[in-house]
């Protein structure tokens, strides 16, 4: 099944998910920066509509509260997110990679790792 598409905040949410791993609502909110944290019941609304999405599960309960885990990779939402801003981009990579080379992002050890992974890649082509 595709990852389905996040908002900010549910990518926000996701963060939280992976990174602490099952949690309630209370916990996701509390990791949110104090000074940037939205109210409880955005939160709770906004993991409600994840799990109609299928972008997270309940878990338990616990007292009163639900214990939430991801359904989703962070490695399959990171995909899904590049490709939307290839899409973006009119599918031009090269687009991208001027941005990140001009803005500073885009270091020489990342050339040298994307330099290893476009030869594993073309090394693989020729097996098949």
């Amino acid at each position: 099944m595709p990852s389905p598409k996040l908002t900010k905040l549910e990518l926000r949410i996701m963060e939280a998910l992976w990174r602490l791993g099952p949690v309630s609502i209370r916990e996701i909110q509390e990791d949110f920066p104090e000074d940037d944290r939205p109210a409880y019941t955005t939160i709770q609304t906004t993991v409600y509509r994840m799990e109609d999405k299928q972008a997270l599960r309940r878990v338990r309960k616990i007292g009163n509260a639900h214990i939430f885990e991801p359904m989703v990779e962070r490695k399959s939402a990171q995909k899904n997110l590049i490709d939307e801003l290839l899409r973006l981009f009119g599918g031009r990579s090269q687009l991208i990679m001027s941005h990140l080379i001009e803005s500073g992002n885009l270091t020489l050890e990342d050339v040298h790792e994307a330099e290893k992974t476009l030869l594993k890649l073309a090394k693989k082509d020729k097996t098949r």
